[in-house]
């Protein structure tokens, strides 16, 4: 590009500019993947999840056991490191982590319980989003008396004691056909589902109302698309901050929940078929390990450190993602 002084009449004066190079478009996803892998805490988290997410899926590779077949040679059976431990036995090498009271692999029960608390808490969130991101949206989206009268629904759901919710339901609808799906855990998805979605909704809401009236917004409505459109196109695709961190939070939730009700025996139902996918739970396994403790605590050790370590890492992954897809930089966008 020449730039000419209208001062100077010798054309020898001209000066050349090169162009100026263009500031290549960076990705706002990308970006936050970077800032997500630079925080450690966070990789090693999503590593510690995945392991856990392979356990549950080869578990019937894994263990070395059938998680109900019962060893009466080997009734309990301390950990296999454990040299004259209670009752004066030591640990059998064919058993890790020991036995339970009926003689079956505490190691193998351990991993088969991985399935269920992975599924419990991937496939309740799946479904919690799902109806509160749908009512939020529509909800801030619409405004008036339909955004009044969603959220004072809402608010009567909220107010509702989310564990006894569960308990009540769990054991008024624990003979139906609903309770013996899937040894109990269609009752229980649905159980966790119904109450936890407000949280959901009222984030969403928060984050249409900010951007309803943002000028992208309007220029959709001057081009005349649809207010669905508006809504899964335009709106949503800005607010998905909140709630992947929302989601990275609930998962933790929902394995706590889960594992409460399994110790208050309210939660997977016992299964005796080894065709089973799901045969038994953390929750379950806390249950026998509380009813033995004096005599084998390790029964309750490892589903106690199991639900420890998941819960610590999706905290820490929801604190990653929290920084990641900082809500500020949605000005940017």
């Amino acid at each position: 590009m020449a730039v000419l002084n209208p001062s100077v009449k010798d054309e020898s004066k001209i000066v050349e500019l090169s162009p100026l190079p263009e500031t290549p478009r960076r990705d706002l996803l990308a970006d936050a993947w970077f800032r997500l892998i630079r925080n450690k805490a966070a990789v090693a988290s999503m590593f510690v999840i995945g392991i856990f997410i392979l356990v549950a899926v080869f578990a019937d590779q894994l263990a070395p056991h059938n998680p109900l077949l019962m060893h009466q040679d080997a009734t309990y059976a301390p950990p296999a490191w454990v040299v004259n431990g209670p009752a004066g036995k030591s640990g059998d090498p064919r058993f890790l982590l020991g036995t339970d009271t009926l003689g079956r692999d505490v190691l193998s029960r351990t991993l088969y319980g991985a399935r269920v608390s992975m599924v419990v808490g991937f496939l309740p969130t799946a479904i919690i989003l799902l109806i509160g991101t749908v009512v939020g949206l529509y909800s801030g989206y619409r405004g008036g008396w339909v955004d009044n009268l969603l959220m004072r629904f809402t608010d009567i759901i909220y107010a509702f004691p989310d564990l006894l919710f569960f308990i009540i339901v769990m054991i008024s609808l624990r003979e139906t056909l609903l309770g013996q799906a899937l040894n109990g855990l269609v009752l229980l998805f649905a159980a966790l589902a119904v109450v936890n979605w407000v949280g959901e909704a009222r984030i969403v809401r928060g984050q249409v109302l900010s951007l309803k009236n943002k000028e992208f917004v309007e220029a959709a409505r001057c081009i005349g698309a649809r207010d669905s459109r508006i809504m899964f196109k335009h709106i949503l695709p800005n607010a998905l901050g909140p709630i992947i961190i929302t989601a990275a939070m609930t998962v933790p939730n929902m394995i706590i929940t889960e594992a409460i009700l399994g110790y208050l025996g309210l939660g997977l139902r016992p299964s005796t078929n080894p065709q089973d996918v799901f045969i038994t739970s953390w929750g379950s396994l806390l249950l026998d390990g509380q009813v033995s403790i004096n005599a084998q605590p390790w029964v309750l050790l490892a589903p106690a450190i199991c639900v420890s370590l998941v819960v610590l890492a999706f905290s820490f992954l929801g604190d990653g993602l929290r920084d990641a897809l900082d809500p500020r930089l949605q000005g940017t966008q």
